[in-house]
């Protein structure tokens, strides 16, 4: 099942570039931004990019806020890297560090020509039922992205930055992510005011999941998922400045506090 901190993480991970940003020189950017629902903040998170020489380097926090430290003091960090081929990130490792109270997890994930080849996970996941899980395949964790890149943009222009499927892995479960145009629009928070993108997002479990499992189905053909993009600069990249997830009990919303390059 996808874990809170870098199940916030797929939602919010700045984008990597491809082939024309990696060859300018070094740049970095920042998000921050707050998690809430039902209209009371729950959680904040701030991530940090930086590329250079066809590399990446993505850094993260996550943590509960406001009404969400009554339920789950969660605080995490998240921090993935890789290399830029083509239009293509590929992905070299993923890690996740966060604790719930007393409780200690950790994710960490390597990957070696876009096909994962090792996933360490603590606690370990426990003994599944062969009868309800639907095992993962060989062929499932080739070319996927990890929770920090999946939801990773490169476009000629905002017309073009929908229309695509993400193959997701959170070092549990693979699922496709699909974005189809929903509409266009602008946004003003600091460090960024101009034309915004929304796409609506599909969610697909494909393996590393148990069969019949309520929230994943309400995710899968019910919920409402919106995903909108500003670019970072003019790198042709487009990360997400905003998300709203409709969950069984609410809406889930995402939303930058500021979103900005940086020296």
């Amino acid at each position: 099942m996808l874990r809170p901190s870098h199940a916030l993480a797929s939602l919010l991970a700045l984008a990597v570039p491809a082939t024309s940003f990696a060859a300018a020189s070094p740049q970095s950017f920042k998000g921050e931004y707050t998690v809430s629902f039902l209209g009371l903040s729950i959680a904040r998170a701030t991530f940090s990019s930086h590329y250079e020489g066809g590399s990446y380097a993505i850094d993260g926090t996550v943590s509960a806020a406001g009404l969400g430290r009554l339920f789950d003091d969660t605080k995490g960090t998240i921090s993935s890297k890789g290399t830029i081929s083509g239009e293509r990130m590929q992905p070299q490792a993923f890690r996740a560090d966060y604790t719930s109270g007393k409780k200690a997890s950790m994710v960490d994930i390597r990957f070696s020509n876009g096909a994962v080849t090792s996933t360490q996970v603590v606690p370990a996941p426990k003994k599944r039922d062969p009868n309800s899980w639907v095992p993962i395949g060989d062929g499932d964790l080739k070319s996927v992205l990890d929770p920090m890149a999946a939801t990773v943009i490169h476009a000629d222009s905002l017309d073009k930055v929908c229309g695509r499927t993400v193959k997701f892995y959170d070092g549990e479960m693979r699922a496709d992510l699909t974005l189809t145009y929903a509409s266009k629009g602008s946004i003003s928070v600091p460090g960024y005011k101009g034309d915004t993108v929304t796409c609506k997002m599909g969610f697909e479990p494909v393996a590393g999941y148990r069969k019949g499992r309520k929230a994943l189905n309400f995710l899968k053909d019910k919920s409402r998922m919106l995903v909108t993009f500003a670019p970072l600069g003019q790198s042709g990249v487009y990360a997400p400045i905003r998300a709203t997830v409709g969950t069984q009990i609410g809406p889930l919303t995402i939303s930058a506090r500021r979103f900005e390059a940086v020296e």
